[in-house]
Protein backbone atom coordinates (compact mmCIF):
# COMPACT_ATOMS: atom_id res chain seq x y z
CA UNK A 1 0.00 0.00 0.00
CA UNK A 2 1.45 3.18 -1.01
CA UNK A 3 0.56 5.99 2.06
CA UNK A 4 -0.77 9.72 1.63
CA UNK A 5 2.80 11.07 3.60
CA UNK A 6 6.67 9.98 3.58
CA UNK A 7 9.36 11.54 5.29
CA UNK A 8 11.35 11.45 1.50
CA UNK A 9 9.85 10.65 -1.50
CA UNK A 10 12.78 9.60 -4.40
CA UNK A 11 12.26 10.23 -8.03
CA UNK A 12 14.37 7.92 -9.79
CA UNK A 13 15.97 4.41 -8.86
CA UNK A 14 19.21 5.00 -10.21
CA UNK A 15 22.38 3.40 -8.14
CA UNK A 16 22.99 7.14 -6.45
CA UNK A 17 18.62 7.24 -5.60
CA UNK A 18 19.19 3.64 -4.04
CA UNK A 19 22.27 5.47 -2.03
CA UNK A 20 20.32 7.95 -0.62
CA UNK A 21 17.07 5.56 0.31
CA UNK A 22 19.29 3.12 1.93
CA UNK A 23 21.00 5.85 4.18
CA UNK A 24 18.13 7.72 4.77
CA UNK A 25 15.99 4.65 5.28
CA UNK A 26 18.69 3.17 7.73
CA UNK A 27 18.04 6.56 9.73
CA UNK A 28 14.52 5.78 10.79
CA UNK A 29 12.80 8.05 8.41
CA UNK A 30 10.25 6.92 5.72
CA UNK A 31 11.17 6.23 2.19
CA UNK A 32 9.08 5.95 -1.18
CA UNK A 33 11.12 5.42 -4.33
CA UNK A 34 9.12 5.95 -7.76
CA UNK A 35 10.96 4.90 -11.11
CA UNK A 36 9.63 5.35 -14.53
CA UNK A 37 10.76 2.04 -16.11
CA UNK A 38 9.65 -1.57 -15.13
CA UNK A 39 13.43 -2.19 -13.66
CA UNK A 40 15.53 -0.97 -10.64
CA UNK A 41 19.02 0.58 -11.26
CA UNK A 42 18.50 3.07 -14.04
CA UNK A 43 21.76 2.89 -15.97
CA UNK A 44 23.22 0.76 -13.30
CA UNK A 45 21.96 -2.24 -14.50
CA UNK A 46 22.60 -5.20 -16.77
CA UNK A 47 20.34 -6.30 -19.30
CA UNK A 48 19.95 -9.16 -22.03
CA UNK A 49 20.54 -6.92 -24.84
CA UNK A 50 20.47 -9.90 -27.25
CA UNK A 51 17.49 -11.67 -26.71
CA UNK A 52 19.07 -15.16 -27.98
CA UNK A 53 22.26 -15.50 -25.94
CA UNK A 54 22.10 -15.62 -22.15
CA UNK A 55 24.38 -12.78 -21.76
CA UNK A 56 24.25 -10.32 -19.35
CA UNK A 57 25.51 -6.79 -20.58
CA UNK A 58 26.01 -3.87 -18.69
CA UNK A 59 24.72 -1.69 -21.09
CA UNK A 60 25.46 1.82 -20.03
CA UNK A 61 27.74 1.45 -17.69
CA UNK A 62 30.08 -1.01 -17.00
CA UNK A 63 33.53 -0.22 -14.79
CA UNK A 64 33.38 1.34 -11.48
CA UNK A 65 36.34 4.26 -9.94
CA UNK A 66 34.26 6.38 -8.04
CA UNK A 67 32.35 4.70 -5.98
CA UNK A 68 33.92 5.21 -2.35
CA UNK A 69 34.91 2.35 -0.09
CA UNK A 70 32.87 4.51 2.64
CA UNK A 71 29.88 3.93 1.10
CA UNK A 72 30.30 0.15 0.38
CA UNK A 73 31.29 -0.74 4.22
CA UNK A 74 28.50 1.66 5.51
CA UNK A 75 25.66 0.13 3.84
CA UNK A 76 27.20 -3.74 4.06
CA UNK A 77 27.13 -4.26 0.27
CA UNK A 78 28.73 -7.37 -0.89
CA UNK A 79 30.16 -5.86 -3.91
CA UNK A 80 33.68 -7.14 -5.77
CA UNK A 81 35.63 -4.78 -7.85
CA UNK A 82 38.15 -6.80 -9.81
CA UNK A 83 40.95 -5.24 -11.02
CA UNK A 84 42.31 -5.72 -14.59
CA UNK A 85 45.79 -7.38 -15.60
CA UNK A 86 45.81 -4.50 -18.67
CA UNK A 87 45.39 -0.89 -18.17
CA UNK A 88 45.76 -0.03 -21.43
CA UNK A 89 46.11 -1.13 -25.17
CA UNK A 90 47.10 1.14 -27.78
CA UNK A 91 48.20 -0.15 -31.50
CA UNK A 92 50.04 2.25 -33.77
CA UNK A 93 52.52 1.77 -36.87
CA UNK A 94 55.96 2.14 -36.53
CA UNK A 95 58.83 1.60 -39.62
CA UNK A 96 55.58 -0.04 -41.06
CA UNK A 97 55.25 -2.67 -38.64
CA UNK A 98 52.12 -2.94 -36.69
CA UNK A 99 52.42 -3.06 -32.58
CA UNK A 100 51.25 -1.64 -29.15
CA UNK A 101 51.45 0.56 -26.13
CA UNK A 102 50.62 -2.31 -23.40
CA UNK A 103 50.59 -0.78 -19.96
CA UNK A 104 50.30 -3.44 -17.46
CA UNK A 105 48.52 -2.63 -14.27
CA UNK A 106 50.58 -5.55 -12.57
CA UNK A 107 53.91 -5.25 -13.90
CA UNK A 108 55.71 -2.10 -14.31
CA UNK A 109 58.62 -3.09 -16.14
CA UNK A 110 56.32 -4.89 -18.91
CA UNK A 111 54.76 -1.23 -19.19
CA UNK A 112 58.79 0.76 -19.10
CA UNK A 113 59.39 -2.07 -21.71
CA UNK A 114 56.39 -0.93 -24.08
CA UNK A 115 57.04 2.53 -23.78
CA UNK A 116 60.58 1.96 -24.56
CA UNK A 117 59.77 -0.08 -27.66
CA UNK A 118 57.61 2.71 -28.74
CA UNK A 119 59.81 5.86 -27.84
CA UNK A 120 63.06 4.45 -27.74
CA UNK A 121 64.04 5.27 -24.36
CA UNK A 122 62.48 5.71 -20.71
CA UNK A 123 62.25 9.17 -20.73
CA UNK A 124 58.91 8.97 -21.56
CA UNK A 125 57.80 6.61 -19.15
CA UNK A 126 59.68 8.46 -16.47
CA UNK A 127 57.56 11.42 -17.48
CA UNK A 128 54.42 9.85 -17.60
CA UNK A 129 54.81 8.68 -14.14
CA UNK A 130 55.32 11.73 -12.91
CA UNK A 131 52.63 13.67 -14.54
CA UNK A 132 50.48 11.05 -12.90
CA UNK A 133 51.80 11.99 -10.03
CA UNK A 134 50.32 15.22 -9.97
CA UNK A 135 46.75 13.46 -9.92
CA UNK A 136 47.88 11.42 -7.05
CA UNK A 137 48.35 14.72 -5.22
CA UNK A 138 45.15 16.09 -6.08
CA UNK A 139 43.75 12.60 -5.03
CA UNK A 140 45.28 12.08 -1.41
CA UNK A 141 43.49 16.05 -1.12
CA UNK A 142 40.06 15.95 -2.78
CA UNK A 143 38.97 12.46 -1.84
CA UNK A 144 37.77 12.32 1.59
CA UNK A 145 36.05 16.05 1.00
CA UNK A 146 33.44 14.31 -1.74
CA UNK A 147 31.56 13.28 1.10
CA UNK A 148 31.84 16.21 2.92
CA UNK A 149 30.20 20.03 2.94
CA UNK A 150 32.10 22.21 -0.08
CA UNK A 151 34.98 23.63 0.53
CA UNK A 152 35.57 27.43 -1.16
CA UNK A 153 37.93 27.37 -3.85
CA UNK A 154 40.56 29.43 -2.39
CA UNK A 155 39.96 27.62 1.03
CA UNK A 156 40.70 24.00 -0.78
CA UNK A 157 43.49 25.44 -2.60
CA UNK A 158 45.48 26.40 0.36
CA UNK A 159 45.62 22.33 0.64
CA UNK A 160 48.20 22.49 -2.04
CA UNK A 161 50.17 25.26 -0.44
CA UNK A 162 52.65 22.74 0.73
CA UNK A 163 55.72 22.91 -1.40
CA UNK A 164 56.46 23.42 -5.21
CA UNK A 165 55.26 19.95 -6.50
CA UNK A 166 51.63 20.64 -4.82
CA UNK A 167 51.05 24.04 -6.59
CA UNK A 168 52.72 22.41 -9.87
CA UNK A 169 49.70 20.05 -9.41
CA UNK A 170 47.32 22.97 -8.80
CA UNK A 171 48.51 24.89 -11.88
CA UNK A 172 48.34 22.05 -13.97
CA UNK A 173 45.09 20.67 -13.37
CA UNK A 174 42.78 23.67 -11.87
CA UNK A 175 44.10 26.50 -13.36
CA UNK A 176 45.45 25.93 -16.77
CA UNK A 177 44.02 23.94 -19.08
CA UNK A 178 45.75 20.78 -18.91
CA UNK A 179 46.91 20.43 -22.87
CA UNK A 180 49.72 22.97 -21.34
CA UNK A 181 50.72 20.49 -18.73
CA UNK A 182 50.49 17.49 -20.95
CA UNK A 183 52.75 18.99 -23.79
CA UNK A 184 55.18 20.08 -20.83
CA UNK A 185 55.72 16.38 -19.63
CA UNK A 186 54.81 14.35 -22.35
CA UNK A 187 56.68 14.55 -25.90
CA UNK A 188 55.05 11.48 -27.57
CA UNK A 189 51.64 11.71 -30.18
CA UNK A 190 50.57 8.25 -28.68
CA UNK A 191 51.20 8.88 -25.59
CA UNK A 192 50.15 12.38 -24.98
CA UNK A 193 46.62 10.79 -26.65
CA UNK A 194 46.52 7.74 -24.12
CA UNK A 195 46.70 10.05 -21.12
CA UNK A 196 44.27 12.93 -22.65
CA UNK A 197 41.05 10.47 -23.73
CA UNK A 198 40.38 11.17 -19.75
CA UNK A 199 39.62 14.00 -20.39
CA UNK A 200 37.27 13.70 -23.58
CA UNK A 201 35.47 10.60 -22.67
CA UNK A 202 31.79 11.78 -22.79
CA UNK A 203 31.94 15.19 -23.80
CA UNK A 204 32.77 17.39 -26.17
CA UNK A 205 35.92 19.24 -25.60
CA UNK A 206 39.61 19.75 -26.46
CA UNK A 207 43.13 20.06 -24.94
CA UNK A 208 43.24 24.07 -24.58
CA UNK A 209 39.43 24.25 -24.11
CA UNK A 210 39.07 27.88 -22.22
CA UNK A 211 36.08 26.49 -19.90
CA UNK A 212 38.38 23.75 -18.28
CA UNK A 213 35.54 21.21 -18.73
CA UNK A 214 38.60 19.30 -19.79
CA UNK A 215 40.14 19.35 -16.51
CA UNK A 216 37.04 18.67 -15.07
CA UNK A 217 36.47 15.31 -17.04
CA UNK A 218 40.01 14.09 -16.39
CA UNK A 219 39.65 14.72 -12.51
CA UNK A 220 36.85 12.17 -12.54
CA UNK A 221 38.61 9.55 -13.80
CA UNK A 222 41.83 9.93 -11.72
CA UNK A 223 40.89 10.58 -8.34
CA UNK A 224 38.70 7.39 -7.60
CA UNK A 225 39.39 5.97 -4.41
CA UNK A 226 42.66 7.93 -4.14
CA UNK A 227 44.04 5.60 -7.04
CA UNK A 228 41.98 6.62 -9.94
CA UNK A 229 42.00 2.48 -10.72
CA UNK A 230 38.85 1.51 -13.15
CA UNK A 231 37.67 -1.58 -11.99
CA UNK A 232 35.46 -4.39 -13.06
CA UNK A 233 31.94 -5.03 -10.83
CA UNK A 234 31.94 -8.80 -10.84
CA UNK A 235 28.71 -9.63 -11.98
CA UNK A 236 28.06 -6.81 -13.72
CA UNK A 237 26.69 -3.30 -12.93
CA UNK A 238 23.45 -5.11 -12.40
CA UNK A 239 25.15 -5.91 -9.04
CA UNK A 240 25.82 -3.05 -8.40
CA UNK A 241 22.44 -1.82 -8.36
CA UNK A 242 20.86 -5.25 -6.95
CA UNK A 243 23.18 -4.67 -3.63
CA UNK A 244 22.08 -1.33 -3.43
CA UNK A 245 18.42 -1.94 -3.90
CA UNK A 246 18.86 -5.17 -1.20
CA UNK A 247 20.17 -2.08 0.93
CA UNK A 248 17.38 -0.04 1.00
CA UNK A 249 14.98 -2.15 0.82
CA UNK A 250 15.90 -4.40 3.69
CA UNK A 251 16.24 -0.91 5.94
CA UNK A 252 12.30 -0.31 4.55
CA UNK A 253 12.69 2.29 1.78
CA UNK A 254 9.42 1.52 -0.31
CA UNK A 255 9.95 1.21 -4.05
CA UNK A 256 7.63 1.03 -7.20
CA UNK A 257 8.47 0.94 -11.12
CA UNK A 258 6.39 1.49 -14.22
CA UNK A 259 5.64 5.35 -12.70
CA UNK A 260 4.52 8.21 -14.56
CA UNK A 261 4.73 11.41 -12.69
CA UNK A 262 1.60 13.94 -13.10
CA UNK A 263 2.41 16.59 -10.96
CA UNK A 264 5.35 17.74 -8.64
CA UNK A 265 4.16 20.81 -6.50
CA UNK A 266 7.13 22.23 -4.34
CA UNK A 267 5.56 25.48 -3.28
CA UNK A 268 3.66 24.51 -0.16
CA UNK A 269 4.54 23.35 3.33
CA UNK A 270 5.11 19.76 2.03
CA UNK A 271 5.80 18.53 -1.41
CA UNK A 272 3.23 16.97 -3.16
CA UNK A 273 3.79 14.42 -6.11
CA UNK A 274 0.76 13.06 -8.23
CA UNK A 275 1.58 10.15 -10.12
CA UNK A 276 0.30 6.44 -11.68
CA UNK A 277 1.47 3.58 -10.75
CA UNK A 278 -0.05 0.21 -11.97
CA UNK A 279 -2.90 2.02 -13.35
CA UNK A 280 -3.38 3.39 -10.47
CA UNK A 281 -3.51 7.07 -9.37
CA UNK A 282 -1.79 8.55 -6.33
CA UNK A 283 -1.00 11.78 -4.63
CA UNK A 284 1.52 11.59 -1.87
CA UNK A 285 3.14 14.29 0.46
CA UNK A 286 6.74 14.67 1.59
CA UNK A 287 8.83 17.07 3.93
CA UNK A 288 11.67 16.38 1.19
CA UNK A 289 11.76 15.48 -2.80
CA UNK A 290 15.19 14.28 -3.45
CA UNK A 291 15.73 14.39 -7.65
CA UNK A 292 17.60 11.61 -9.71
CA UNK A 293 17.78 12.85 -12.80
CA UNK A 294 18.59 16.33 -14.87
CA UNK A 295 17.88 19.50 -14.44
CA UNK A 296 16.22 19.31 -17.84
CA UNK A 297 13.84 16.77 -16.92
CA UNK A 298 13.11 18.66 -13.35
CA UNK A 299 12.27 21.51 -15.34
CA UNK A 300 9.55 19.49 -17.57
CA UNK A 301 8.07 18.13 -14.71
CA UNK A 302 7.26 21.79 -13.41
CA UNK A 303 6.58 23.13 -16.60
CA UNK A 304 9.29 25.86 -16.19
CA UNK A 305 11.92 26.49 -18.48
CA UNK A 306 15.35 25.17 -18.48
CA UNK A 307 18.87 27.25 -19.51
CA UNK A 308 21.57 24.45 -19.91
CA UNK A 309 24.91 25.74 -20.48
CA UNK A 310 27.07 24.86 -23.37
CA UNK A 311 29.22 22.10 -21.88
CA UNK A 312 26.74 20.34 -20.70
CA UNK A 313 25.94 18.75 -24.53
CA UNK A 314 27.00 15.00 -24.67
CA UNK A 315 29.21 13.61 -27.13
CA UNK A 316 29.36 10.01 -27.22
CA UNK A 317 27.87 6.95 -28.90
CA UNK A 318 28.20 3.91 -27.38
CA UNK A 319 27.88 0.01 -29.31
CA UNK A 320 27.07 -3.19 -27.59
CA UNK A 321 28.51 -6.13 -28.81
CA UNK A 322 28.61 -10.22 -28.39
CA UNK A 323 31.53 -11.88 -29.96
CA UNK A 324 31.70 -15.78 -30.52
CA UNK A 325 35.39 -15.25 -29.97
CA UNK A 326 38.09 -12.39 -29.97
CA UNK A 327 39.24 -10.69 -32.89
CA UNK A 328 43.35 -11.33 -33.97
CA UNK A 329 45.69 -8.70 -33.74
CA UNK A 330 47.86 -7.23 -36.67
CA UNK A 331 50.27 -6.84 -33.76
CA UNK A 332 50.60 -10.50 -33.87
CA UNK A 333 52.89 -10.55 -31.12
CA UNK A 334 50.61 -9.37 -28.54
CA UNK A 335 47.88 -12.06 -27.27
CA UNK A 336 43.95 -10.39 -27.62
CA UNK A 337 43.22 -11.47 -24.26
CA UNK A 338 46.37 -9.12 -23.17
CA UNK A 339 45.07 -5.80 -25.53
CA UNK A 340 40.87 -6.19 -24.88
CA UNK A 341 41.63 -6.92 -21.19
CA UNK A 342 42.11 -3.51 -20.64
CA UNK A 343 41.18 -0.23 -22.59
CA UNK A 344 41.54 -0.87 -26.14
CA UNK A 345 42.43 2.48 -27.97
CA UNK A 346 41.70 3.44 -31.61
CA UNK A 347 42.63 6.40 -33.36
CA UNK A 348 43.04 8.13 -29.74
CA UNK A 349 46.32 10.35 -31.21
CA UNK A 350 46.87 13.16 -29.46
CA UNK A 351 46.46 15.24 -33.25
CA UNK A 352 44.29 12.93 -34.17
CA UNK A 353 41.86 14.09 -31.26
CA UNK A 354 42.15 17.91 -31.76
CA UNK A 355 41.23 16.74 -36.16
CA UNK A 356 37.95 14.61 -35.06
CA UNK A 357 36.71 17.37 -32.21
CA UNK A 358 37.34 19.96 -34.68
CA UNK A 359 35.58 17.96 -37.03
CA UNK A 360 32.23 17.53 -35.21
CA UNK A 361 32.22 20.95 -33.85
CA UNK A 362 31.85 22.06 -37.66
CA UNK A 363 28.93 19.54 -38.06
CA UNK A 364 30.93 16.35 -40.06
CA UNK A 365 31.52 13.05 -38.12
CA UNK A 366 34.86 12.52 -38.33
CA UNK A 367 37.26 9.92 -40.13
CA UNK A 368 38.42 8.31 -38.36
CA UNK A 369 36.75 8.14 -35.47
CA UNK A 370 38.24 7.85 -32.45
CA UNK A 371 36.74 5.46 -29.76
CA UNK A 372 37.70 2.74 -26.91
CA UNK A 373 36.83 -0.99 -26.33
CA UNK A 374 36.29 -2.97 -22.95
CA UNK A 375 36.21 -6.43 -22.70
CA UNK A 376 34.52 -7.19 -19.27
CA UNK A 377 34.27 -10.98 -19.33
CA UNK A 378 38.19 -11.17 -19.82
CA UNK A 379 38.40 -10.00 -16.01
CA UNK A 380 35.10 -11.57 -14.76
CA UNK A 381 33.00 -14.17 -16.98
CA UNK A 382 30.28 -14.68 -14.80
CA UNK A 383 27.79 -12.33 -17.20
CA UNK A 384 27.91 -15.22 -19.43
CA UNK A 385 26.02 -18.47 -19.17
CA UNK A 386 28.52 -21.81 -18.71
CA UNK A 387 27.80 -22.75 -21.88
CA UNK A 388 28.80 -19.51 -23.94
CA UNK A 389 32.08 -19.45 -21.40
CA UNK A 390 32.82 -22.77 -22.85
CA UNK A 391 32.39 -22.01 -26.25
CA UNK A 392 34.79 -18.63 -25.75
CA UNK A 393 32.24 -16.15 -26.24
CA UNK A 394 32.97 -12.20 -24.98
CA UNK A 395 31.34 -9.18 -24.84
CA UNK A 396 32.64 -5.92 -25.75
CA UNK A 397 31.49 -2.40 -25.01
CA UNK A 398 32.61 0.29 -27.39
CA UNK A 399 33.01 3.93 -26.41
CA UNK A 400 32.88 6.48 -29.17
CA UNK A 401 34.11 9.82 -29.30
CA UNK A 402 33.45 13.19 -30.91
CA UNK A 403 29.93 12.13 -31.66
CA UNK A 404 27.81 15.12 -30.60
CA UNK A 405 24.01 15.86 -29.71
CA UNK A 406 23.57 17.94 -32.81
CA UNK A 407 25.07 15.19 -35.10
CA UNK A 408 22.36 13.59 -34.78
CA UNK A 409 19.18 15.58 -33.94
CA UNK A 410 18.22 15.71 -37.38
CA UNK A 411 18.14 12.54 -38.56
CA UNK A 412 19.45 10.11 -35.85
CA UNK A 413 18.32 6.55 -37.81
CA UNK A 414 20.37 7.18 -40.71
CA UNK A 415 23.44 8.91 -38.69
CA UNK A 416 23.66 6.00 -36.22
CA UNK A 417 23.86 3.41 -38.68
CA UNK A 418 26.82 6.01 -40.71
CA UNK A 419 28.66 6.42 -37.20
CA UNK A 420 28.38 2.64 -36.24
CA UNK A 421 29.96 1.64 -39.41
CA UNK A 422 32.60 4.39 -39.33
CA UNK A 423 33.69 2.64 -35.48
CA UNK A 424 33.61 -0.51 -36.60
CA UNK A 425 35.84 0.46 -39.40
CA UNK A 426 38.39 2.33 -37.02
CA UNK A 427 38.70 -1.21 -34.86
CA UNK A 428 39.31 -2.72 -38.04
CA UNK A 429 42.04 -1.01 -39.06
CA UNK A 430 44.33 -2.79 -36.30
CA UNK A 431 42.57 -6.28 -36.43
CA UNK A 432 44.00 -9.29 -38.61
CA UNK A 433 40.32 -9.97 -39.77
CA UNK A 434 36.96 -7.59 -39.42
CA UNK A 435 35.37 -7.82 -36.09
CA UNK A 436 32.09 -8.29 -37.92
CA UNK A 437 33.48 -11.77 -38.56
CA UNK A 438 33.89 -12.53 -34.61
CA UNK A 439 29.99 -11.18 -33.71
CA UNK A 440 27.78 -13.95 -32.68
CA UNK A 441 24.44 -14.31 -34.53
CA UNK A 442 20.74 -13.74 -33.88
CA UNK A 443 18.62 -16.80 -34.91
CA UNK A 444 17.54 -14.65 -37.25
CA UNK A 445 20.42 -13.91 -39.01
CA UNK A 446 21.18 -10.22 -37.64
CA UNK A 447 24.22 -9.36 -36.27
CA UNK A 448 25.21 -9.59 -32.01
CA UNK A 449 25.49 -5.38 -32.02
CA UNK A 450 23.74 -2.68 -30.83
CA UNK A 451 24.69 1.07 -31.16
CA UNK A 452 23.48 4.19 -28.65
CA UNK A 453 24.13 7.42 -29.89
CA UNK A 454 23.12 10.49 -27.94
CA UNK A 455 19.64 10.96 -29.18
CA UNK A 456 18.99 7.15 -28.00
CA UNK A 457 20.50 8.11 -24.77
CA UNK A 458 18.85 11.47 -24.22
CA UNK A 459 15.25 9.20 -25.24
CA UNK A 460 16.41 6.27 -22.97
CA UNK A 461 17.76 8.02 -19.54
CA UNK A 462 16.73 11.46 -19.87
CA UNK A 463 20.10 12.75 -19.85
CA UNK A 464 20.97 16.04 -21.18
CA UNK A 465 21.74 15.68 -25.27
CA UNK A 466 23.05 12.63 -23.98
CA UNK A 467 25.50 13.58 -21.83
CA UNK A 468 26.68 10.50 -19.72
CA UNK A 469 27.30 13.06 -16.70
CA UNK A 470 23.73 14.53 -17.26
CA UNK A 471 25.50 17.74 -17.53
CA UNK A 472 29.11 19.11 -17.43
CA UNK A 473 31.53 17.74 -14.22
CA UNK A 474 31.98 20.12 -11.64
CA UNK A 475 35.34 20.91 -10.08
CA UNK A 476 34.99 19.25 -6.50
CA UNK A 477 35.00 22.71 -4.39
CA UNK A 478 32.98 25.47 -4.42
CA UNK A 479 33.61 28.06 -7.26
CA UNK A 480 31.02 30.16 -5.60
CA UNK A 481 30.89 32.09 -2.53
CA UNK A 482 27.50 31.32 -1.45
CA UNK A 483 27.95 26.97 -2.70
CA UNK A 484 30.67 27.36 0.27
CA UNK A 485 29.64 24.42 3.21
CA UNK A 486 26.79 23.30 1.13
CA UNK A 487 26.52 20.01 0.12
CA UNK A 488 26.18 20.54 -3.75
CA UNK A 489 22.85 18.63 -4.01
CA UNK A 490 20.49 22.25 -2.94
CA UNK A 491 17.84 23.46 -5.85
CA UNK A 492 16.16 26.54 -5.91
CA UNK A 493 13.17 25.19 -4.29
CA UNK A 494 12.69 24.42 -0.54
CA UNK A 495 13.63 21.09 0.28
CA UNK A 496 14.16 19.48 -3.18
CA UNK A 497 17.76 18.58 -3.34
CA UNK A 498 19.37 16.66 -6.60
CA UNK A 499 20.81 13.14 -5.54
CA UNK A 500 21.97 12.29 -8.96
CA UNK A 501 25.01 13.13 -11.43
CA UNK A 502 23.34 16.34 -11.57
CA UNK A 503 24.85 17.61 -8.21
CA UNK A 504 28.05 19.07 -7.79
CA UNK A 505 30.75 16.51 -7.83
CA UNK A 506 28.04 13.80 -9.40
CA UNK A 507 28.95 11.86 -12.68
CA UNK A 508 29.82 8.29 -13.16
CA UNK A 509 28.72 5.50 -10.62
CA UNK A 510 29.90 7.04 -7.57
CA UNK A 511 27.09 7.07 -5.44
CA UNK A 512 28.32 10.54 -3.99
CA UNK A 513 25.62 12.08 -4.77
CA UNK A 514 23.41 9.71 -2.96
CA UNK A 515 25.50 10.03 -0.15
CA UNK A 516 25.66 13.98 0.12
CA UNK A 517 21.93 14.62 -0.62
CA UNK A 518 20.68 11.72 2.13
CA UNK A 519 23.25 13.87 4.56
CA UNK A 520 21.27 16.96 3.59
CA UNK A 521 18.44 15.54 4.74
CA UNK A 522 19.85 14.10 7.75
CA UNK A 523 21.31 17.47 8.73
CA UNK A 524 17.99 19.50 8.51
CA UNK A 525 16.12 16.46 10.62
CA UNK A 526 18.52 15.95 12.74
CA UNK A 527 18.94 12.53 12.47
CA UNK A 528 21.90 10.19 13.09
CA UNK A 529 24.76 9.98 10.21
Amino acid sequence: MIKSNYDVVILGAGHNGLVAAAYLARAGLSVLLLEKNDYIGGASTSQQVFPDYDARLSRYAYLVSLFPEKIIRDLGLEIELRSRTTGSFTPYVKDGAHDGLLLSNVSEERSRRSMRELTGSDREFEQMQSFYGLSRIFAEKVWDTMLEPLLAKEEFQKRFDVDERHREAWRSLVEEPLGCAVERYLRDDVVRGVVFTDAKIGISTHQHDATLLQNRCFLYHLIGNKTGEWKVPVGGMGRVAGELERAARTRGAEMHTNVEIRSLDVGGKKRSVEFVADGKAHAVEARFVLVNFGANVLAKILRCSHQPDATDEGSVFKINMLLRRLPKLKAARHTAADAFCGTFHSHEGYEQMKTSHREASLGRLPDPLPCEIYCHTLTDDSILAPELRAQGFHTMTLFGLDTPWTLFARDNEAMRARAQKKFVESVNTWLDEPLEDCLATARDGSPCIEGKSPVDIEEALGLYHGNIFQNALTFPFAEKREQAGTWGVETEFENVFYCGSSAMRGGAVSGIPGHNAARKVLEMVGGKR
